[in-house]
Parts: structure tokens; C-alpha cells; sequence
């Protein structure tokens, strides 16, 4: 019943902001609406599960920090700002006349189901009444805090770069960017990894495995790193950094594009 509830939610959630992206001619305000997804699941959940427990009220307390500082963020970075490019090709190669049933079905929709793929852990935890707390819970939390660090320090590291105009044209290449070319995303796999630790304290929440596999793929080989390296695999200095700085996973990742 749970889950049907969160599902419900979600779709009205994302129907929502379909219909608010049409007034603004904007998209691209979904990627605002990930972060702040997630939120809504674990808070549904919570309130509704009978019998709250330890893990369902520290997988509640890690998504919704991670949630907020990722909407504060990209709010920050995109409020103001013309509908991105991947949204406004979408629009031009689909035509004016499907463009607004294909943008809730391939948008919002789409993310609406892959945000409730993702969330597997958290419906997990939040649909049991296991009160148990193990070693490896314990566990994941270290990984999410880790996870976090690379997400937000990646974040901050990247902003600051970019609002120094003598940095104009240049690739950041020093701090977490030097031991990994795409220290936000790792981060993000990472936190989903930790989060999933955290919810297994039930043998059938080992299924909440999905979740943090499917945002890896997600972010290795569909919406994250195959478009910056796609962006930048022609220009000399990113060759460069490619071949000394692993991929995705720090320090001991495969190089090369």
C-alpha cells in the first residue's frame, strides 16, 4: 500500500511540473525536481509506515539533506537561465505538434519512473518494520558521508572555478577533479551505495540493490558522463587530463576516454 501511495504522489509530482514547464517554456526545471523527488518519497513513506525505525528515520534524515543541497544548488546555478540545450534539441527534433505529449512521456514521466527505480532502499526501509541496526548499516553511512563530500565538494570546487574569469575556456584539473574527472557523479553513485547499505537490515531489502546499480549506469553511461566527455573528447587539454585522471572512480579508475 505504501509503495502505491509513494507512486501516486510521484506522478502527480511530475504531472505537475509538466504542466508548470509548459507555462515557463522551460523543460528543463525537471532537473530541479530530481533532488527534491527523492524528498517527497522518503517524507511519504515515513508518514505513512506505521511503526517508524532507526534505519527508516536515518535513510529519511540522508536524503533529504542530500535532496536539498542538490536542488539549492542546481536552483542557484539554472533559476533565470534559458531552457537548456538538451531540452530545446528535444523540442526541434521531436516538432511542434508532438513536443508537449512526447516531453511528459520522455520527460517527466520517464524520470518519474527511474526516481522510483532509484528509490528502491528507501521504499524498502520504509515498508519494513525490522527494528534492527547492523555493523553494515553503520557502514553505509560512512560511505554516504563520503559519497556526499565528493558530490559537494565536486559542486563547490566547479562554481568557484567557474566564477574566476581568468578561468574562462581552461578545464578544472586540481582538487577531487584530479583524482577523478567527474567527482560529482561519483559522489552521487557513492551515496546511493551507502544509502542501500544502510536499508539492509530485512533479507528482502537485499532487492533495493537496483536502486544504487541503476543510478551507476544512469550516470556512467547515459545522462552524466557520456555527454561532458562527448562535450570536450576533441580538445587537446581535455586528452591530456583524460589520460592521467581516472574516469569515474578515484585514483584507481580507467583513464582514456
Amino acid at each position: 500500500m505504501t509503495i502505491w501511495i509513494i507512486s501516486c504522489v510521484i506522478f502527480i509530482y511530475f504531472t505537475a511540473l509538466f504542466f508548470l514547464a509548459q507555462y515557463l517554456h522551460n523543460n528543463s526545471i525537471v532537473d530541479l525536481a530530481w533532488g527534491i523527488g527523492f524528498v517527497i518519497v522518503a517524507i511519504t513513506g515515513y508518514l505513512v509506515m506505521p511503526e517508524k525505525t532507526t534505519v527508516s528515520t536515518i535513510i529519511l534524515l540522508l536524503v533529504t539533506i542530500w535532496g536539498l543541497r542538490l536542488f539549492f544548488h542546481l536552483a542557484k546555478r539554472n533559476i533565470g537561465k534559458p531552457e537548456d540545450y538538451r531540452y530545446v534539441n528535444m523540442r526541434k527534433r521531436w516538432g511542434e505538434h508532438w513536443a508537449k505529449l512526447k516531453a511528459y512521456l520522455n520527460v517527466f514521466i520517464l524520470q518519474g519512473v527511474l526516481l522510483l527505480v532509484v528509490s528502491m532502499p528507501i521504499l524498502f526501509a520504509m515498508t519494513s518494520s525490522v527494528n534492527d541496526f547492523y555493523w553494515w548499516n553503520g557502514v553505509g553511512i560512512v560511505i554516504w558521508l563520503i559519497g556526499f563530500g565528493f558530490e559537494t565538494i565536486g559542486d563547490y570546487e566547479l562554481t568557484k572555478f567557474k566564477r574566476d574569469s581568468r578561468n574562462q575556456g581552461k578545464l578544472l584539473t586540481t582538487g577531487l577533479w584530479a583524482t577523478t574527472r567527474h567527482p560529482n557523479y561519483f559522489g552521487e553513485a557513492l551515496g546511493w551505495w551507502g544509502i542501500f547499505l544502510v536499508s539492509l537490515n530485512d533479507t528482502r531489502n537485499v532487492w533495493g540493490i537496483i536502486g544504487p546499480i541503476t543510478i551507476t549506469l544512469l550516470l556512467l553511461f547515459v545522462s552524466g558522463v557520456p555527454l561532458l566527455e562527448k562535450k570536450y573528447k576533441d580538445r587537446p587539454d581535455f586528452i591530456a587530463y583524460a589520460k592521467k585522471t581516472p574516469k569515474f572512480i578515484p585514483f584507481i579508475g580507467k583513464k582514456s576516454l
